[in-house]
């Protein structure tokens, strides 16, 4: 076993049998490099990729690769979930030198952490146009010794270049509905209306570009949500036997997918699906959130109360093996042939409507055969959306079950993921935590907290979600330029310091931070944190006008924003009539308050009325009377 066999990862626990002589990310490695005169080998990757697991298996395992790695380099392995601080500098180095990224990244670096080459995956053998992955060991060190100044220099170069979104300058221009409308027009061109979604193959989930789309509610907005929605939960993408929604489809119609299961992915398509539901009353999108929380709580859930971060794609070696069925298979149940797609080695994929029964009985076959790898680190940020959504969907549909899970989601991220010094962790696994935690980590679980606070009525979560926001801001606020670091001030100095800003495949740091900052503003009457908020639209004004679908939680964040100002303060038992009427629509413009309280300045002042369950509707603070009756809401 090599130094990754104490690492939290399973990821890095996966590589901790190679006879690579693996450092993990940290200063004994650069010690390891400067001492020896050796460049830095930086893998990154993370516990479900494939590619990643592929060159595991050429090259980190094979004697002959290690030897002539641990000659020549310092190797070090990076979980880029757990550090998402360097994947995001190796892969801006790699995307900088290629024009391209992904994983696992490969990534040579000199001993004080500065990029000079950058790579992906790299066969065994050369083929395809790439070297082979020993030919490029040899070409390398051979430059490192015979023609160091060259590489200084370029990486000098590279240093130079990375960080570009921290540099970013803010506009001074007005942030108008002009925005919105032009988002939802680009939007409209990138849409491909035969199967729903946009662009071309292979087809992500647009889950933000959803959220969006039903904010601005007209009726061509709505078709697309629709069309999307529907295309995906066919099956396929969509996990139609035991639900879930699988990576990505890598072909137009959302038939074939990468089958590993994100948290993140399914925690954001609960949210966007449930509120389909409310807008249009879709039973089937009710149905995929059910079916979809009880894979979460079935498959997911961990005896910590968090939730494991992904399920790979293979199970034994063979993509989807778990997911997928042989003619005879099927047959031998006596089921409809026509609900299978082909696949890949004489295996296919569930497709259509099945009924209660059916479904019962498959994921009862199903959970006999070996079940993919589970990366059971839980990442405060993915569990963050997971409780938005868990909360907001236990308050919609009225389950208690959900309520109590989300419940003790909350405790955790406020327990084992809070720091001494009250930041948030980045991640926990078998009780060791892997460090610090980022923006998004502070940002998303902050918005957990604000939809487990109107799914309880506790103020308790809404004082908490505050204190993650001023903590935040503390750590990440870039003061001069506008928007937040994605490490903390105080965290490692990398070569780069980077902002996360782009909303794929989640929701970045900054747009989730701009829609608290917008939304506890509001309710505390704070005008800094509306300002600071601004900040970042005006950070990124500029990309949501150019590229409006890699910045649509921005968007929704904006529209938040530019929407008259609306809070509703409730006063007593959140489960009342009156209380579920304030919250029955979809009204992602009004911001919500649950008492009483006379910490938080839109609850203070406001009590119960003759004994009863009381909605304050204002503007500004400005309050109308207090309703007691649902009917008074619905005039």
């Amino acid at each position: 076993m090599n130094r990754l066999a104490d690492a939290s990862s399973p990821y890095l626990l996966q590589h901790a049998g190679n006879p690579v002589d693996w450092f993990p990310w940290g200063e004994e490695a650069a010690a390891r490099a400067r001492e020896r005169d050796l460049p830095l080998l930086v893998s990154v990757g993370y516990s479900s990729c494939h590619w990643c697991h592929v060159m595991e298996h050429e090259s980190f395992s094979d004697p002959a690769t290690a030897a002539l790695m641990n000659e020549r380099f310092v190797n070090v392995k990076v979980d880029r979930e757990e550090r998402p601080d360097v994947d995001a500098l190796t892969m801006e180095a790699c995307v900088t030198m290629t024009g391209q990224g992904g994983w696992p990244t490969t990534v040579f670096m000199t001993p004080d952490g500065r990029p000079f080459y950058a790579g992906t995956y790299f066969p065994p053998e050369p083929r395809h146009g790439l070297p082979g992955f020993r030919q490029l060991l040899q070409a390398i060190s051979e430059t490192w010794h015979e023609r160091r100044d060259d590489l200084e220099a370029q990486s000098s170069r590279l240093a130079s270049a990375l960080g570009g979104a921290a540099r970013l300058e803010a506009t001074d221009a007005e942030l108008s509905p002009a925005l919105l409308d032009a988002a939802e027009r680009a939007l409209a061109r990138d849409y491909e209306p035969a199967f729903g979604g946009f662009g071309t193959a292979p087809k992500f989930p647009p889950s933000s570009a959803i959220e969006l789309l039903l904010r601005r509610g007209s009726p061509e907005a709505l078709g697309m949500v629709r069309r999307t929605l529907d295309g995906m939960a066919a099956g396929g993408l969509y996990d139609v036997v035991g639900g879930g929604f699988h990576r990505y489809s890598v072909d137009a119609r959302w038939v074939v997918p990468h089958f590993e299961k994100m948290l993140y992915d399914n925690a954001l398509l609960t949210a966007a699906y449930l509120h389909a539901w409310v807008v249009t009353g879709g039973k089937r999108y009710r149905a995929v959130v059910e079916e979809t929380v009880a894979y979460l709580l079935r498959e997911m859930l961990l005896e910590s109360g968090g939730l494991a971060s992904a399920q790979d794609a293979d199970t034994d070696g063979v993509e989807g093996l778990t997911y997928t069925w042989t003619r005879s298979e099927w047959e031998a149940l006596g089921l409809d042939g026509s609900l299978l797609e082909p696949f890949e080695h004489g295996r296919e994929i569930v497709r259509g409507e099945l009924d209660a029964d059916t479904k019962a009985r498959l994921l009862t076959v199903r959970a006999e055969r070996p079940q993919p790898f589970r990366d059971d680190k839980a990442i405060a940020s993915w569990n963050g959306l997971t409780l938005a959504a868990l909360a907001e969907a236990a308050r919609r549909l009225d389950r208690a079950d959900w309520l109590s899970a989300a419940v003790a989601l909350g405790e955790f991220l406020l327990g084992p993921l809070r720091g001494d010094d009250g930041r948030v962790l980045r991640s926990i696994r078998a009780g060791k935590v892997s460090g610090g935690g980022f923006l998004d980590d502070h940002a998303n679980v902050a918005h957990g907290l604000l939809e487990l606070h109107l799914a309880t009525g506790d103020v308790r979560w809404l004082l908490e979600a505050r204190r993650i926001v001023d903590v935040a801001v503390d750590l990440f606020a870039d003061d001069e330029r506008g928007g937040f670091f994605l490490a903390a001030r105080d965290g490692e100095v990398l070569a780069a310091r980077s902002k996360d800003l782009d909303d794929e495949p989640i929701p970045s740091g900054n747009s989730m931070m701009a829609s608290l900052l917008v939304r506890l503003g509001r309710i505390w009457g704070d005008d800094a944190l509306v300002e600071r908020g601004e900040g970042v639209f005006r950070l990124l004004a500029p990309a949501m006008e150019r590229v409006p679908r890699a910045f649509s939680w921005a968007l929704c964040a904006l529209h938040l924003h530019l929407s008259p100002p609306r809070e509703v303060a409730i006063v007593g038992d959140v489960r009342s009539e009156v209380s579920r009427a304030a919250l029955r629509t979809f009204a992602p413009e009004t911001v919500v308050a649950v008492g009483p309280s006379e910490d938080v300045p839109l609850l203070a002042g406001k009590g119960l009325v003759d004994g009863a369950p009381a909605v304050y509707v204002c503007e500004r603070f400005a309050c109308r009377a207090p309703m007691t009756r649902p009917d008074e809401l619905d005039r």
